[in-house]
């Protein structure tokens, strides 16, 4: 039997009540064992005796041995209590670690069972170079191949490969992994994964400017990587160095000459830092670059419009229209219009957004004020209305009284005769 490690159930074995002294102990040790003695027992239950016994002396040494480690010899009922709590805390926190183990263990049986479904087979080719890395996740590091497995039939057959890394074994399409020869190391290569991983690490604690400073000496070892310099520009920008962001997206876009997203970048990090002539030359190298992204083109004419460049941002915006209009871009358009004095395509346009989506009061909103600036006074009132009905709006209702003040009167047949 396990030795009684809570006093509280020691001393009910005993039967005994505190405050008690060693002598107490010793009394009743005395009086269990003459009840609970192997000799005395029914037929068939001396083993239960013996059993029972046992634990009454290891009960009772626990508490002798407490009692002579007590002030004055005596174990009172506080002491009691405490030794109690601890040892309740002892079970809980054993408790806990085994329940933490045990789900430990079943997350890692788990992971097993999803990434290494050919764990118990035999591989079906031999591995010629043991140690690659997976081009789709570098942030595993290098690992260890153990073992090639073909899947499917005929033009379906798959190669894979089940290699062990850092983070457990994985099984994944042997295409996608960069075997690595030791006997020839590339130190650029293992610095920039290396400091590439502790960038993504400090990215993901939140801290962008360590990210950016490791990410500094990874562009160090291979300047013209794209993967570094884009999370060089994203850590710079988080970090608020627009500066250094500005210069980092500069050397991403040399990397990366055939596509948009450097440029995209480009563009919002000069906004941010007031070059809204940089920003657009950005923008408009990313709609290039682009050209079936009508967003591209609404944020190059939102840009132009700016810079006050109203033809440039009308033909941007209708580019952008053409590609795929949204809400966003016809109002800008409609706004581009309205500056250029251009009422016709104004309303044009605003009636083009309330069309595509009948439900938005920004659309109504400015139907209504296009509207107001031609001759249809009616269709003006019933885009007013209906704007209001959508939603309060201080500046449509005041356009309301001063459509409806401005309306010319007829008089009833009744009133001219």
């Amino acid at each position: 039997m396990p030795r009684i490690l809570d006093v509280e159930q020691a001393i009910l074995l005993l039967e005994l009540e505190p405050p008690f002294d060693q002598r107490a102990v010793q009394l009743a040790r005395r009086r269990m064992a003459k009840r609970w003695h192997p000799d005395i027992a029914p037929p068939g239950r001396q083993h239960e005796h013996q059993r029972h016994l046992q634990a009454i002396n290891e009960a009772a040494d626990q508490l002798e041995q407490l009692a002579e480690t007590s002030r004055g010899g005596r174990v009172t009922r506080n002491a009691v209590k405490v030794s109690a709590a601890a040892a309740r805390k002892a079970r809980e926190d054993e408790g806990r670690r085994a329940y933490e183990a045990e789900q430990r263990a079943r997350a890692a049986a788990a992971d097993r069972a999803k990434h290494d479904p050919f764990g118990s087979r035999v591989p079906d080719h031999s591995v010629v170079h043991r140690y690659a890395r997976c081009v789709s996740y570098p942030e595993w590091g290098v690992g260890t191949v153990t073992g090639i497995y073909f899947s499917g039939d005929g033009d379906d057959v798959q190669q894979w490969a089940r290699a062990k890394f850092s983070i457990g074994i994985r099984t994944v399409p042997a295409g996608s992994l960069q075997f690595v020869d030791f006997s020839k190391p590339d130190h650029a290569a293992d610095r920039v994964q290396r400091f590439m991983t502790a960038a993504q690490h400090a990215l993901a604690e939140g801290d962008a400017k360590l990210a950016a400073q490791r990410l500094v000496y990874a562009r160090d070892a291979d300047p013209m990587n794209p993967v570094v310099l884009r999370l060089l520009t994203s850590a710079f920008w988080q970090a608020g160095n627009l500066p250094a962001a500005a210069r980092a997206v500069r050397d991403w876009a040399r990397a990366e000459t055939d596509r948009p997203t450097p440029e995209r970048f480009a563009a919002r990090i000069y906004e941010d830092m007031g070059a809204i002539d940089l920003a657009a030359e950005a923008a408009e190298r990313a709609a290039n670059r682009a050209p079936a992204d009508a967003s591209s083109w609404e944020r190059l004419g939102r840009l132009r419009l700016r810079m006050m460049d109203r033809a440039a941002a009308i033909s941007a915006l209708e580019r952008a229209r053409l590609v795929g209009p949204t809400l966003e871009g016809l109002l800008s358009l409609a706004l581009a219009y309205h500056l250029a004095g251009d009422v016709g395509a104004e309303v044009s346009t605003a009636e083009s957004a309330t069309r595509l989506e009948p439900d938005s009061q920004s659309a109504w909103n400015a139907y209504a004020h296009a509207l107001a600036r031609t001759d249809r006074v009616s269709e003006c009132i019933e885009a007013c209305h209906r704007a209001l009905e959508l939603g309060e709006n201080a500046e449509v209702a005041d356009l309301l009284e001063r459509v409806q003040a401005a309306q010319p009167r007829s008089l009833s047949e009744r009133t001219a005769a």
